[in-house]
Parts: structure tokens; sequence; C-alpha cells
């Protein structure tokens, strides 16, 4: 369980890090998390002589495009978190997390075809009436929670698709965009704060491949380790660090009328954890029914 918390928190503490790369701007930032995520990750296949999936994804054309379409969605979800930060939306970005699992219920009934009871429709329309008030309030839709929310759901649903490792997958998706980001970055050249900003931006810059899959493999040994329950309890900690320090370090203003929408969507969530744990309780409570029927 504690990799699974450090890699939640370490998702969440990263809203503290994307502001220390200035004078770099949020695009730069992005290019640079990608070229070096990629290093990074290359060199953990590397060390464990991980390469053998590579020839197999090779012979799978719509796995690769999957992976090809999540690499976009999570290059969209990346650059718009470290914009919102860097110009402190920081509340308004943690809504998008606090949406996303409803999003993925969302997708998977419109994509996948599966069926939700009344407790999950019942949390899809609180969220929904969150996202509506909060449009009242801000006078025009939350379209950084929305996009967030989308794209990082979009992004969960493309993988399931691909069936592929997490951290294969990584190394594939950001190998698809480094192209373009590597392209980026020599087309900045001096003018871009690598190597202009000082030595200590420059570290900053080139630890943002650490800052990317350290969190990613914890999860991955949190994934495999504890049930599945409780690593979906543990999500909600990564939108909570990141309103805490929207509110108390970038002191970034909420009022009571805003909460309103954010207690919204947090019944909706309880709501949806509540119909969850039900469901896998059911699931478990089935299976020793079902081997005692089937005895001889």
């Amino acid at each position: 369980m504690g990799a699974g918390a450090g890699a939640y928190a370490l998702w969440g503490l990263l809203t503290l890090y994307w502001p220390l790369l200035a004078p770099a701007a949020a695009v730069e930032i992005l290019a640079h998390r990608i070229v070096w995520a990629l290093l990074v990750v290359s060199a953990a296949l590397l060390i464990r002589r991980r390469w053998g999936w590579l020839r197999s994804l090779l012979r799978q054309p719509r796995a690769l495009a999957a992976l090809a379409a999540a690499a976009v969605a999570i290059s969209i979800n990346w650059g718009l978190f470290i914009w919102a930060v860097t110009h402190r939306h920081v509340v308004e970005a943690s809504l998008g997390y606090y949406i996303n699992p409803l999003v993925s219920v969302l997708l998977g009934v419109l994509v996948l075809r599966e069926r939700l009871d009344g407790m999950r429709w019942a949390a899809v329309g609180l969220a929904a009436a969150g996202v509506a008030w909060l449009t009242i309030d801000y006078g025009a839709p939350p379209w950084i929670s929305l996009t967030l929310a989308f794209s990082f759901g979009t992004y969960g649903l493309l993988k399931k698709l691909a069936t592929v490792g997490a951290l294969e997958s990584l190394a594939v998706e950001t190998a698809i965009v480094s192209v373009p980001a590597l392209g980026y970055l020599l087309w900045l050249g001096p003018a871009g704060a690598f190597g202009s900003a000082g030595p200590g931006t420059d570290l900053l810059l080139a630890s943002s491949g650490l800052a990317t899959a350290v969190p990613l493999l914890l999860f991955g040994m949190a994934a495999a380790r504890i049930p599945l329950s409780t690593v979906g309890m543990l999500q909600y900690l990564t939108p909570t660090l990141q309103l805490l320090i929207g509110v108390f370090v970038f002191a970034e203003p909420v009022d009571a009328r805003e909460m309103v929408g954010f207690a919204l969507v947090w019944a909706a969530l309880l709501l949806l954890s509540t119909a969850t744990l039900h469901r896998r309780r059911a699931a478990r409570q089935a299976v020793p029914e079902a081997v005692a029927l089937h005895r001889p």
C-alpha cells in the first residue's frame, strides 16, 4: 500500500515541482518531460532486459494505433496541467482529476458498451450537476477541468484497448511524441531556458523524466500487490493534494459558491466508490457459491 500511496502523493506533489522550472514556458517544459521520460524509461527497460514485447507489438497495428492516440491524449493532459499550475489554476485542475473517474465510467458506457446500475448513473448525474453549477458560477464551462478529465479518461481507455504494460506503453508513447518534442527543443535552441537559465534550471528540466517515471513505477508495484479497490480509493489522494496546494500554497481564491460545485462532485465520487465496493463484494461472495454448486 505504501507504493500506491507514494505514487499518488508524488503525482499530487508535482504541482509544486513544475513552477520551479521557470522561466521555461509550459510548452518547453512539456517537451523536456517527454524527451527525458523516454530516456529514463528506455534505461529502465534496458536494465530489466525487457524488449521481447516490442516484436509482438509491431505485429499489432491496432495496438500501435491505440498507443499513438494515447500519446497524443497524455501529451494534451501533461501540457495543460503544466500550463494550469504555472498560471495559478491549480484548484480548477484538481477538479479535473476528481471528475476523471466519472468520465472513465461514462466512456466505458459510450465506447465499451458497459452497463451501469442506478447508483452509478446517479453518480454521473451528480457530477454533471456539479459541472453545471460551476459553469453558472464561472460564467463559462470549467474547460481546464473538463479537458484534463476527458484527456486522461481517453488515455486510460486507449491503454486498456492496447493491453500493453505500463512501462512498455510509456516507452512507446514517449517515443512517438519525442520526435516533435525534440524538434521543438532544437528549434528553440538558445532562446529556451535550458542552457541559458542556469545549471539549477537545467537539472530540474532534466529531472522531469524521473518525475514522470518514478510515480509510474511505484504505481505498477502497487497495482500488482494490493486490491484494486484500494488503488481506486488512493487515486483521490492526488487531486486532494492539488486542491490543498492550490488553496494554501498558491493562495488561489475559493468561495462558497465554488465549493458547492466541488461538494456535488465529491458526493458523486462517494456514491461511485460505494457502488464499486458493493459490486466487488458481491462478486467475491458469488465465487464460493458457484464453486459449491459445481462440486460433485
